[in-house]
């Protein structure tokens, strides 16, 4: 059963009609209707159901890929084929400027204006896949000659290799971009149920590709199932979603358009600027390219945490959004305020537990997972040390995107863009600070840090802006969380401890249900006794969703 971190907000008056749904007799049904318009709480539960699903298929596409080629020089250099591909998509579009669109479009929808609406999505699409389809048209020039600078720890032949796989990659970005602005018209009308699934596919495409092509093309054939997974996933289904609502987006050169001037003034500082959210795994991969293994081993530690990280923090702000952005259009700063914090204090909350969890587990977690075939048992070792380290700044990564979507919902996209820039530029020499001091080890002390900064900045920026109270947050029951997490953990370790050493799948799979049952038991049993309200939220949100409708 997946957790609700999102905020519990009063009716919003958005002047919207109800979406007919076809089986509205039966409400088990609604919520996998393509029509169904969401609540932030069902929203939030859909998203997060998919994002578990989506994160587990991400499992299995690791563990395939761990068998299938290991920790070495060919993962080194998929992982390091994204690199040019994402680079070009953030400097040239922003990277997350669908939570602009979203911002955008509630207004327009907020106000009744839906052909406005239709024509600046039309014009923004148009003059921004001419320039992301020219910067992709480069990239393939000029492909070479990046890996060799960036990753210049390669070998020729992983420079190679690399290069092929970017090239492969480059059009992904079209598609993730133009699926992201049309998904947004979907978001806006509180229609989640494409986002869920969408993900979904992108990852299946990618084990479909290793499944079909692996043997006659190698690793590459990763990189063309990433290629079709976007295609048929991201881009494809939303476009059918928008056209089922009848949205329509033509191409159109009206670049004077007043949607399309504000998005642009919107994403510029997203574009000019830069997030550590981002760069964190860019300048892990530019600084381990000097050893041979090293972004395999981390970006495997890395991405095994970024599951949980996406199933607290993802569905909970992409379902978030929307709602913040109609508060804020209706002046309701207050409310919006509050519904923040209870959102992050959720988050953090629920982050503190699953750490605890994650650093106890960790060598079951990532044995079950990754030890098997190809993976070498002294590469899965520094993957468990890499992924619990990683796991202490679990609760900072999760607070961020919650903090970071309240300055997008106010529209105000200068005061993060200017701050992100300033800690990762001033971060970066820690990075190769550490790295010469530890080695890889190093880089993930370096990423905590920089997290941690990040999130106390935006959340102080909140607070001096007037936006959001630090005070507002539920302190006493962070306390309660935290000695919660702190006790559970020290009892997973003593269980560990005691526990025969790796045996086999059939004992990291006992080891995984004893720790859990007992993490589960410690939690509940010492979370009641200090008076927090986090079970009962729990159980009550099941409750809730079990007894009614969608």
């Amino acid at each position: 059963m997946a957790l609700d971190l999102s905020p519990t907000p009063e009716p919003i008056e958005t002047g919207e009609t109800t979406v007919p749904i076809a089986d509205a007799g039966k409400p088990g049904l609604r919520w996998f209707s393509l029509s169904h318009s969401y609540t932030a709480f069902t929203a939030t539960l859909l998203l997060m159901a998919s994002t578990i699903l989506s994160r587990v298929i991400g499992l299995v596409r690791e563990s395939y890929i761990a068998r299938l080629f290991g920790a070495g020089a060919q993962v080194d250099a998929y992982r390091a084929a994204f690199q040019l591909p994402e680079t070009i998509n953030y400097f040239l579009v922003g990277g997350i400027g669908s939570i602009v669109f979203v911002s955008i479009l509630s207004r327009y929808r907020e106000q009744d204006r839906e052909k406005d609406a239709q024509d600046a999505l039309s014009a923004i699409l148009t003059m921004m896949l001419v320039v992301l389809g020219s910067g992709i048209l480069l990239g393939e020039i000029y492909a070479r000659s990046f890996i060799a600078w960036w990753f210049n720890g390669f070998s020729p032949e992983k420079i190679a290799l690399t290069t092929h796989m970017t090239r492969i990659l480059l059009p992904v970005q079209l598609f993730f971009f133009a699926g992201t602005a049309i998904a947004s018209v979907l978001i806006v009308r509180k229609n989640f149920a494409y986002q869920a699934i969408t993900p979904l596919i992108y990852n299946l495409g990618i084990i479909f590709g290793g499944v079909a092509f692996a043997k006659t093309l190698g690793i590459s054939g990763l990189a063309w199932g990433a290629l079709i997974g976007v295609a048929a996933g991201p881009f494809l289904l939303n476009v059918i979603g928008i056209y089922r609502i009848g949205f329509r987006v033509r191409p159109s050169f009206a670049w004077g358009h007043p949607g399309l001037v504000e998005w642009v003034k919107l994403s510029l500082p997203l574009i000019l600027g830069v997030s550590l959210v981002t760069f964190d795994t860019w300048i892990i991969n530019h600084i381990a390219s000097a050893g041979d293994g090293q972004i395999a081993t981390l970006n495997f530690a890395k991405m095994l945490f970024t599951a949980p990280m996406a199933i607290l923090a993802m569905a909970a702000g992409a379902a978030s959004m929307p709602f913040f952005a109609s508060l804020i259009a209706q002046g309701k700063s207050s409310e919006f305020a509050r519904l923040v914090n209870e959102s992050i204090t959720r988050i953090i909350a629920v982050s503190l537990l699953g750490s605890a969890w994650m650093i106890g587990l960790a060598a079951p977690f990532v044995n079950l997972l990754l030890r098997h075939g190809a993976l070498k048992s002294h590469d899965a070792a520094t993957i468990t040390l890499y992924f619990a380290v990683f796991a202490l700044s679990l609760c900072f990564w999760s607070a961020q995107s919650i903090y970071s979507r309240a300055f997008y919902a106010a529209n105000n996209t200068v005061t993060p863009a200017v701050a992100n820039t300033i800690i990762v530029i001033a971060i970066y020499p820690l990075y190769k600070l550490l790295y010469a001091h530890y080695g890889a080890m190093g880089l993930v002390y370096a990423s905590n840090i920089g997290i941690t900064i990040q999130t106390i900045t935006l959340a102080l920026l909140l607070h001096l802006t007037g936006l959001v109270k630090v005070s507002g947050l539920e302190w006493k029951e962070l306390a309660r969380t935290l000695v919660t997490a702190a006790l559970a953990f020290t009892a997973l370790r003593e269980l560990m401890l005691h526990l025969p050493a790796h045996t086999g799948m059939r004992a990291d799979v006992f080891y995984l249900t004893l720790g859990t049952l007992v993490w589960l038991g410690i939690s509940g049993g010492l979370l009641k006794l200090l008076g927090s309200k986090l079970p009962q939220l729990i159980t009550s949100r099941i409750r809730k969703k079990q007894t009614a409708p969608a």
